[in-house]
């Protein structure tokens, strides 16, 4: 089902007769619109608008220079409220900003220009969260563990609304949308189970389930997905221009840098957001792959000020941005990328928010691989826990919940036992050895500048917030340690070390330093301590 434009119910070069490229009928609509009258092309019945303390952004196209009035009504046909706004030429679009509304519905929204009235229904106010990625945000519901459930669950949950822009790309930014794949509907097992990969995102629709179980009040889902494209095609050209990446990559179609931006979220950026969720990075762990560490904290930076300056300073600088650390491929593959680009998804600080990355919050997903999904084994099945991880991220870091546990447990310091050949571990939080027979940690043995030679350190005992390690082989000279730095770590949610929460302790690359080598620091009796600090590694040619 594809939806265009609402007051144009085909591709505009067609209606025009014109022959243009797809992603080019941008140009036909400056020529006509200024002739129509109505709402920007992701505004519709059925639609979730921002609640309070935000107001809603809500824009449309008109005539040059007339007036519009905007009418907010409730249970009949009561005036709520009503603003009014200009048609600015030459682009022939007006915006108003709504008074900051309480959680509910249904209201209806009219705009009016002369004669001419334009009304959408069954609008309710909530918290709106952009979805996007790529392949694993785009899987549908159909595609997921015990789909034919899911599905059957949809009907319960007619408060949380969903939309999906169209796949489409362009070389210039769009104002508006080129092509809609589901407007505002309410969700059903038809729309939530459309197809592969097409709308609607089975991540995204958890998300909002889940959080609505969590709120109980209306959320609003908008994805904007593409499979198989890179964190460049979703970036402005400010954003890669800040990590120092040309624009002028050897790329094609969707992976070409800044395309999607410019006609997939460029035009979303009036819209009024409680949060966004992201779920990408595979198609970079073969494309600039060590440039994530900027590419991503770039692109988050970037959003959120776009986000805040399109929506008229509505959606709030420091947006939440929840991510999903990538999954797993190939059980037995010998290539590094996949924990290489996990490592750069936190800005190579291992655990979000950061001073890197403030605001944000991280599904750890490296125990939810998926070796016989029919999709591949990069599209793991079970969407549902990286669901449950995302909304306690979101709880914690966009709500401000402060009881929630939202992220595994994480080291934060180290002694090295030189004369027993041992490293005790100290962890964050209470811990749940899970595997006792995997070999997760390894240690760097070698001596700067020469590569780092990792041996496998088994892990000893594992104590309430501490695990010791052995180092046979390495003897006293530690460099660095990891874990978990692997495409595929563990098998199903079988990783070596969790929390009480059943929340997976995430991937590590660590330096070492002597303690001793810090001002003011002393050494514990017995042994060395080292300080973990974050892994440099890849600039020393591991």
């Amino acid at each position: 089902m594809l939806v265009q434009h609402p007051l144009h119910p085909q591709p505009l070069s067609d209606a025009l007769g014109l022959s243009l490229p797809p992603w080019d009928d941008d140009v036909c609509a400056l020529l006509i619109l200024g002739a129509m009258f109505g709402f920007a092309s992701y505004y519709g019945d059925h639609m979730v608008l921002q609640k309070e303390p935000a107001g809603a952004v809500v824009w449309g196209y008109g005539e040059p220079g007339a007036a519009v009035t905007v009418v907010l009504s409730g249970a009949g046909g009561l005036v709520v409220m009503k603003k009014t706004a200009q048609v600015k030429g030459p682009s022939g679009t007006w915006t108003t900003v709504l008074d900051p509304m309480d959680q509910g519905g249904p209201y209806a929204l009219t705009a009016g220009q002369g004669s001419e009235n334009v009304t959408l229904r069954d609008v309710y106010f909530g918290d709106v969260w952009l979805c996007s990625g790529q392949s694993n945000m785009a899987m549908t519901v159909l595609q997921i563990a015990n789909a034919s459930q899911e599905l059957a669950a949809a009907a319960r949950y007619p408060y949380v609304r969903i939309f999906a822009a169209a796949p489409a790309r362009s070389n210039v930014e769009l104002d508006d949308l080129e092509r809609i794949d589901l407007p505002w509907s309410i969700p059903t097992a038809e729309n939530l189970g459309h197809g592969n990969f097409t709308y609607f995102s089975a991540v995204c629709w958890l998300l909002g389930r889940y959080l609505y179980e969590a709120l109980r009040y209306p959320l609003g889902l908008v994805e904007a997905a593409w499979g198989g494209t890179p964190i460049e095609a979703w970036s402005s050209p400010r954003a890669l221009r800040a990590c120092g990446i040309s624009l002028q990559q050897q790329l094609s179609g969707p992976q070409t840098p800044s395309v999607l931006w410019n006609a997939m979220i460029h035009p979303l950026l009036n819209m009024t957001l409680r949060g966004v969720a992201w779920y990408q990075g595979e198609a970079n762990t073969f494309l600039h792959t060590d440039q994530y560490n900027c590419t991503f904290p770039a692109l988050i930076a970037d959003w959120r000020q776009a986000f805040h300056a399109g929506s008229v300073g509505q959606t709030e600088l420091l947006l939440p941005f929840g991510f999903v650390q990538l999954s797993t491929y190939r059980q037995q593959g010998p290539a590094d990328s996949f924990a290489r680009l996990r490592w750069h998804q936190t800005a190579d600080l291992g655990v979000v928010p950061n001073a890197r990355m403030p605001g944000t919050f991280m599904a750890v997903a490296m125990d939810l691989g998926d070796e016989r999904s029919p999709y591949g084994s990069v599209h793991p099945r079970d969407k549902q826990n990286v669901a449950h991880r995302l909304q306690l991220g979101a709880r914690a870091v966009a709500y401000g919940e402060k009881n929630v546990i939202f992220q595994g447990p994480y080291p934060t310091r180290a002694v090295l036992e030189v004369t027993r050949g041992l490293l005790n571990i100290t962890y964050s939080q209470e811990l749940v050895w899970r595997r006792r027979d995997m070999r997760a940690f390894e240690v760097c043995c070698s001596s700067p500048p020469s590569p780092c030679g990792w041996l496998p350190a088994p892990v000893v005992a594992v104590e309430s917030r501490r695990v010791t390690l052995a180092l046979a082989g390495c003897g006293g000279l530690v460099l660095a340690l990891r874990y978990a730095w692997a495409e595929w770590p563990c098998d199903y949610q079988s990783c070596v070390l969790y929390n009480s929460w059943g929340l997976p302790a995430p991937p590590f690359l660590l330096d070492a330093l002597d303690a001793g080598e810090t001002p003011g620091r002393s050494q514990p009796a017995g042994g060395r301590e080292m300080l973990l600090l974050p892994g440099s590694w890849f600039s020393r040619g591991i």
